[in-house]
């Protein structure tokens, strides 16, 4: 299945394939020393979804600190969370397109989001007091429903959804690309660009907002099944990581997505 998060689709460890191939590769005598091999060995540990969780608490972990830091730090220092954010972009685009995860950069990947996430938190929360928790509550809430639907089996991701998930997707691209246009050559100067238009008296950004928001719940949808597939394959312990840095990618899209809903709502 083509998953959109591309901490998974340029990884074989999260595929279906990737355990076929990887069987193809071995041969009868090497599996049964494999076998035989204790399993406790660190270079035979595989990963599992209690590790894995592990390993997203401690990313998480870094960016709520390090968003601490951003929100204090911004009024003194307000160039410093664009800073971050560029950072963050060239660690995420290291991460993706690195072979083997790298503990390293995926915590710094975190760490530079949270600064980010830190200082633009704080500028929303200036112009209206209180949407930052409204924000982490929302998102928080959007999680916690989506993983006990997929933990008890009453949503799972299906070919079709992903291909009109994946269409959803380079349609709402292409709209964020040409609204950023009119917004920064002056043709729009609605703060909010194209979303600012109203539609039967109805923001268009809270229309936009509510499917962009349901689409980042399929995407971690997507994202659980990546790592249940990880799982079944038995891939090395290390690919937790990866796990853990596509999760990441996907909460911090939903929770800026809920952010700046709540805002064209308060407006």
């Amino acid at each position: 299945m083509a998953l959109d998060n591309p901490a998974f689709s340029r990884n074989s460890a999260f595929s279906q394939q990737g355990a076929v191939a990887a069987a193809q590769d071995v041969s009868a005598q090497q599996l049964q020393e494999m076998y035989n091999q204790p399993a406790t060995l660190p270079d035979r540990e595989v990963m599992t979804v209690e590790n894995t969780v592990a390993k997203t608490a401690g990313a998480f972990a870094v960016l709520v600190v390090f968003a601490a830091v951003g929100w204090l730090v911004t009024p003194a220092m307000p160039w410093l969370f664009w800073g971050a954010s560029i950072i963050g972009f060239v660690l995420a685009l290291v991460n993706i397109f690195k072979k083997e995860p790298s503990p390293a950069l995926i915590l710094a990947y975190s760490a530079a989001q949270g600064v980010f996430l830190g200082g633009i938190s704080l500028m929303f929360e200036t112009q209206w007091a209180g949407i930052v928790a409204q924000a982490v509550i929302g998102t928080i809430a959007v999680v916690g429903v989506t993983l006990a639907l997929f933990a008890s089996g009453k949503i799972r991701a299906s070919k079709k959804a992903t291909k009109v998930f994946l269409i959803a997707m380079v349609g709402y691209l292409v709209f964020s690309l040409v609204n950023l246009i009119l917004m920064w050559t002056g043709v729009n100067n609605d703060p909010w660009g194209l979303l600012g238009a109203e539609i039967w008296g109805i923001p268009l950004g809270l229309v936009v907002g509510v499917l962009v928001i349901l689409m980042a719940a399929y995407s971690l949808v997507l994202d659980f099944d990546a790592i249940q597939q990880g799982v079944r394959n038995r891939a090395p312990k290390k690919y937790g990581w990866s796990g853990a840095f596509g999760i990441l990618i996907t909460v911090i899209w939903l929770y800026l997505e809920i952010l700046r809903f709540l805002a064209i709502a308060r407006d």
